[in-house]
C-alpha cells in the first residue's frame, strides 16, 4: 500500500490537477512510484507540461508531514483514493479528490442510501420549513442526509436530519477543523456526534470562495440523488445539480412560488426534467427497491409529511412532569418549559455539551416526555 505521505505530496503539487494526477497514478501504479520517478520517466506521460514536471521534481515532503501532524492534532482521518474506506460512488466520478479528510463517524456510504439536500442561503420561511421537514423525514426513514453546512437551506436540512436519527454528513469548503460560517458551530458539533464532516482540504485551510463550487461535486458524488429546495437563477445549488447530472445522479426539485426570486432556478430545473417532490416520501419511493431492508418500513411515530401543518399540544402540568424526573433530563425539561425549542437553543441555555443534550432528549423521547413538532422543535408531552 502506498504511504500516505506520498499521496499528500502528490495532492499538494501546484498545477497538478486531479485528472492529471489520476493519469499519473494509472501510469506509475502508485504515488510512491510517481515520487521516485525521474524527469525521463515523466516525459513518457502524453501531453505533460514542463511546469507539471517541475512540480513533480520537487521531492520536499515537509508540507506532507505537516499535514499528517495537523490531522493527528485535530482528530482528522485521512482517506486516499485507493483506501477501502473511500466511497466507490465518489471514486468513480470524473474528478474525485485524491484525499478525503474525515472528522467523526463516516458510514460505509456504498451500502446505505445517501441523499444531498441543497438550496439557497437567502431562503424564505417556506424553504426553511420544507428543508427541515425533508431532512427530518429522510433521516427518520434511514436515509443519510448530506449537506454543505452552509447558511439557509443547508442549515435547516441538517437540523432536521439530526433529529431524524440517521447519520448526517457535512461536506465543507474549508479544512475539516474550520467551522464556516462561525455561527454554525453548534450544528457542526452535532453533526460530529451523529455522523461526519468531510473535506478535500487539509486542516487549517480557510474557507475561500472557489472552494464551495469545488466541494459541490463531492456532495453529489457520494449521493444517490440531490434534492434542490429554493435556488435562485444563479446559485451554488444549481452547480451541485449540474454536477449530479454529469455523474448520473437523480435531481429532485421542490416546486416553489413562480414569483419568488429564491425559486427561479429550482423551478427551472423542473421545466428541464428534474423529478418533482412534494415531500420526502417522493424521494424515498425512488430508492425503496434498492434498499428494501432500510427503507421499506413504516413511518416512525410522530413523523409528519406536510410542510405547512402544525400541531397543538394540550395543557400539561409542568410541575408534575418535573417531579417524575431528575438529573440532566429534568434540567432539559426546565429549559424547554412550555415553549418548544430547537436543539441549538437548548444547548445554549442549558450549558450542556451537544452530546449530553442529544442523549437526554433521546431518553425523554423514548420515555414519552418530549417529542419534536412539525418544525423540528422539541416540546414537552404528557408521557402517554
Amino acid at each position: 500500500m502506498s504511504s500516505v505521505k506520498y499521496w499528500l505530496w502528490l495532492a499538494t503539487r501546484s498545477g497538478i490537477g486531479l485528472v492529471r494526477a489520476k493519469t499519473l497514478i494509472a501510469h506509475f501504479g502508485s504515488p510512491d512510484s510517481i515520487y521516485t520517478a525521474g524527469e525521463r520517466d515523466y516525459l513518457d506521460i502524453n501531453g505533460i507540461k514542463t511546469a507539471e514536471i517541475q512540480q513533480l521534481l520537487d521531492k520536499d515532503l515537509e508540507y506532507a508531514n505537516k499535514i499528517v501532524s495537523a490531522c493527528t492534532d485535530t482528530g482528522c482521518r485521512i482517506l486516499t483514493l485507493h483506501d477501502s474506506g473511500y466511497p466507490d460512488r465518489l471514486r468513480n466520478i470524473y474528478d474525485p479528490p485524491l484525499i478525503l479528510y474525515v472528522k467523526g463517524y463516516l458510514p460505509h456510504i456504498d451500502d446505505v442510501p445517501v441523499v444531498g439536500v441543497v438550496g439557497t442561503r437567502n431562503c424564505t420561511p417556506y424553504g426553511i420549513n420544507a428543508a427541515e421537514t425533508t431532512g427530518y423525514d429522510l433521516s427518520q426513514k434511514g436515509i443519510s442526509v448530506v449537506t454543505g453546512l452552509a447558511k439557509g437551506i443547508d442549515t435547516a436540512a441538517t437540523r432536521g436530519a439530526l433529529r431524524g436519527g440517521t447519520h448526517v454528513i457535512g461536506v465543507i469548503g474549508s479544512g475539516p477543523d474550520i467551522i464556516y460560517p462561525p455561527e454554525n458551530k453548534s450544528i457542526y458539533e452535532d453533526v460530529l456526534c451523529s455522523g461526519a464532516v468531510l473535506s478535500e482540504y487539509p486542516p487549517g485551510t480557510p474557507a475561500v470562495k472557489h472552494h464551495f463550487p469545488e466541494r459541490n461535486r463531492i456532495i453529489s458524488g457520494i449521493s444517490l440523488g440531490i434534492a434542490v429546495i429554493e435556488a435562485p437563477a444563479r446559485s451554488g445549488a444549481l452547480i451541485t445539480a449540474a454536477r449530479a447530472l454529469e455523474q448520473g445522479r437523480d435531481v429532485f426539485a421542490l416546486p416553489g412560488n413562480v414569483d419568488a426570486f429564491a425559486c427561479k432556478g429550482s423551478n427551472s430545473l423542473l421545466r428541464e426534467g428534474a423529478i418533482p417532490f412534494m415531500s420526502a416520501g417522493d424521494i424515498i419511493d425512488e430508492y425503496v427497491e434498492l434498499y428494501p431492508d432500510i427503507l421499506d418500513k413504516p413511518m416512525k411515530s410522530g413523523q409528519k409529511k406536510s410542510f405547512d401543518n402544525t400541531t397543538k399540544v394540550d395543557y400539561i402540568d409542568l410541575g408534575n412532569l418535573l417531579d417524575k424526573l431528575d438529573g440532566d433530563e429534568k434540567r432539559i425539561v426546565e429549559v424547554v418549559g412550555y415553549d418548544p425549542m430547537f436543539i441549538e437553543e437548548i444547548i445554549e441555555i442549558s450549558g450542556f455539551p451537544a452530546q449530553k443534550v442529544l442523549a437526554s432528549l433521546t431518553i425523554l423521547e423514548l420515555s414519552g416526555y418530549m417529542q419534536r413538532d412539525i418544525n423540528g422543535k422539541w416540546e414537552i408531552t404528557d408521557g402517554k
